[in-house]
């Protein structure tokens, strides 16, 4: 038998989806459930999950093993939140008030709010300022039970500026219990040095910023913003054709205000992801589905910008796309970290059972990230990525909206209790 180096005992209900890859149509909200489970891991990596009962018999507990009570919560695996934007400098608060006075969120970013508001205090703050910022998000992230997260650039908007924000994301993430994933965000808007030079700040992307974020490892994808106020869907391609070409994967910001034909552009170029999709076509979900393209959903962001658009659900899972469920936290248009609401917004707006939300949110969101391997489920072999929630079931995630509370989060075989 194994010996090991924690267990966790005292879970009413233990609910994971299964396996290395996205679920997706009829079997996506197909999760494994044990109610009085228990959970052992050596090192790193899980090597029991099943009934208390057969624990015993299964691995060695001896005087140095951790035992963690689960006091009767439910255990899920840990949050995998497939879209970020964490390094930034500055809050836009009052952008939010003048939205609820009428503004959209259009207007405010064609008179240079917006993004490039964001920009300007991103640029003057220092890499230690911005990794301090880093550090104290991934901080409360795992407090809220998100043990991978996907964290993109994109407020800088120039070669140094850029650097200095996936720098600032690779030093927060030395030594940290959450696993990040990098994404090179510079096409996101064109900065107004460059509103005169669209094609110059295109070029500088692809002969300039590309190279080198590949080169120095620094990204694991290339993301890019397709809309009226950003990038086209012919220069997205361009942008993200190059970023394939220097072996990084793809993502998009696809049809988020309305119908770009992203969708389609995310699933020529074999993307990762398309991120948003409230106004995507049937022709781009389709696309979509045949190219095994994930789509992301932001249902806090739709519903924070008071959108009367709906995210499309039950469209992606009906037509076959692996459906993620992610935060899309950012100073402007999502200002939340919790996965928990974005959860709840995925099933009161946008048509999922509480089940398929959370395999959108855990093992279909490390498939999108290349992480289905190792994270997503509690299954042998996996890296311990354990959330224990103060609930019953896991069906109070949302049924309780707002109540529920992670009293303990296991992070790559590390002992976190936010709560003690």
């Amino acid at each position: 038998m194994t010996d090991v180096d924690l267990v966790v005992v005292n879970i009413a209900q233990l609910a994971t989806p299964l396996g290395s890859t996205a679920l997706t149509g009829a079997d996506h909200g197909k999760l494994r459930v044990i109610e009085d489970a228990a959970i052992a891991v050596q090192g790193d990596e899980i090597v029991f999950v099943g009934p208390r009962e057969a624990l015993a018999a299964s691995v060695l507990v001896g005087p140095e093993t951790v035992h963690v009570d689960a006091g009767g919560g439910t255990a899920l695996p840990g949050w995998v939140d497939a879209h970020t934007h964490l390094p930034f400098s500055g809050w836009r608060e009052k952008e939010f008030d003048e939205r609820l006075r009428g503004a959209t969120y259009s207007d405010i970013a064609a008179r240079g709010g917006g993004i490039l508001s964001t920009v300007r205090r991103t640029r003057e703050a220092s890499l230690p300022e911005l990794r301090r910022h880093v550090r104290e998000r991934l901080d409360h992230l795992l407090e809220l039970g998100t043990t991978t997260v996907e964290a993109k650039s994109g407020y800088g908007l120039s070669p140094r500026d850029e650097v200095k924000q996936l720098e600032a994301l690779r030093e927060a993430a030395q030594d940290h219990p959450a696993d990040v994933v990098p994404t090179f965000l510079g096409a996101h808007t064109v900065p107004i040095e460059h509103r005169e030079n669209r094609e110059g700040y295109v070029r500088l992307l692809i002969d300039e910023m590309l190279p080198e974020v590949a080169a120095n490892k620094m990204a694991e994808y290339a993301d890019a913003f397709i809309d009226a106020n950003a990038f086209s869907a012919d220069e997205a391609r361009r942008v993200l054709g190059r970023a394939r070409e220097l072996d990084l994967g793809v993502r998009v910001h696809a049809d988020q205000l309305a119908d770009d034909g992203a969708a389609l552009v995310a699933a020529e170029l074999g993307a990762a992801s398309a991120d948003h999709l409230e106004f995507a076509s049937p022709e781009g979900i389709e696309a979509m589905a045949r190219a095994g393209t994930c789509g992301v959903l932001l249902p806090a962001a739709t519903f924070f910008l008071m959108m009367d658009a709906r995210p499309p659900g039950r469209r992606l899972i009906d037509a076959g796309v692996p459906v993620v469920v992610a935060t899309d936290f950012n100073p402007g248009s999502c200002p939340t970290d919790s996965m928990a609401l974005s959860i709840c917004f995925a099933c009161l707006t946008a048509g999922l059972s509480v089940d398929e939300a959370i395999a959108g949110a855990t093992l279909n969101a490390a498939h999108s990230l290349g992480r289905a391997d190792r994270t997503g489920s509690l299954e042998l072999g996996k890296r311990a990525d354990i959330a224990i929630h103060a609930m019953p079931n896991r069906y109070h995630l949302v049924y309780r909206m707002g109540q529920t509370r992670v009293d303990t989060v296991i992070a790559g075989g590390k002992l976190i209790r936010p709560n003690a």
